[in-house]
């Protein structure tokens, strides 16, 4: 018996991302905040990369835990 740390970390991300995304999305015309970043939103990428990531790491730990009921 392992410890299966999937869910977690995938829910981990997925909030961290969301809340960046959301950010990201609501300051995406503040063109003074990614003056630094060559007008790159940073923080709406970010969020979208970690969001995916997380949502992937939750699949894939939902889909071991169905695999070890079976």
């Amino acid at each position: 018996m392992g410890i299966d740390i999937k869910i977690p970390i995938g829910l981990m991300f997925t909030i961290l991302g969301l809340l960046l995304t959301v950010y990201g999305f609501f300051t995406r015309l503040d063109s003074t905040l990614y003056e630094r970043s060559l007008g790159i939103n940073v923080n709406l990428w970010s969020g979208l990369l970690m969001l995916f990531f997380g949502l992937i790491m939750m699949f894939f730990g939902l889909l071991s835990r169905k695999s070890k009921s079976s």
